[in-house]
């Protein structure tokens, strides 16, 4: 039995790997909102995007930040799809491991700031009901919209890190979502957009210096 790494009312946080954690679960998890992240495997950005391969919950690597944890097996979503609902950002990357779906949720990053070699936008596949979603909302290199601005916030605390009025609005789409799970937890956006909303949720993460991020977040009561 893996014990909670830290526990306040209505937020639990394991630091370890998700798929030893989720068995021991009690049912009642009605939402899984992560972005279960991936590997790409050359240096050159056109083929990076050719030849994303999947990893169990980490990208390996990263030109800022090193090497993450946890990226040493390939990564399959199938044992998160029990969940009656289910978001999962980057999902066009294992969409070949996914049912079809008419809602994916898209990520407009850039509000109409030209494109350069990095992705107008981030896709998320559900098996939510409806039609396909937009969230418009700016984040290019330290241009940032919302408590995140670097005024506000300085840098990132994750390299992947994601808006928490995203996560919030992802939250949004589901009905209901009253008890969440992140399994691939980075720095917490998805437990902070959670407690602001006031849902329960439980966050899962590789990396003890996410973890530490995570909670202080938490505990400043500073929604960043």
């Amino acid at each position: 039995m893996i014990k909670p790494y830290y526990e306040e009312p209505g937020i639990v946080i394991y630091n370890a790997d998700c798929r030893d954690v989720l068995p021991q679960l009690e049912p009642g998890i009605d939402l899984v909102l992560t972005d279960p992240t991936y590997k790409y495997e050359n240096t050159n950005y056109a083929s990076r995007q050719r030849s994303g391969k999947i990893y169990c919950g980490r990208k390996a690597e990263s030109r800022d930040w090193g090497i993450i944890a946890g990226s040493d097996k390939t990564f399959s979503p199938e044992f998160l799809l029990s969940i009656p609902q289910v978001i999962l950002w980057g999902g066009n990357y294992f969409s070949d491991h996914l049912p079809a779906t008419p809602k994916w949720l898209i990520w407009d990053k850039r509000r109409n700031v030209p494109s350069d070699d990095n992705a107008d936008c981030e896709m998320a596949w559900t098996n939510l009901p409806g039609v396909t979603r937009i969230f418009r909302h700016l984040w290019k290199g330290i241009c940032r919209e919302g408590e995140e601005n670097i005024a506000k916030s300085g840098g990132k605390l994750h390299p992947f890190q994601k808006p928490l009025a995203l996560m919030k609005w992802c939250i949004n789409q589901a009905h209901p979502a009253n008890f969440i799970l992140d399994p691939f937890m980075g720095s917490g956006t998805t437990l902070v957009a959670a407690k602001s909303l006031g849902r329960k949720c439980i966050g899962i993460e590789i990396e003890e210096k996410y973890v530490k991020i995570a909670i202080e977040r938490l505990r400043q009561g500073v929604l960043i």
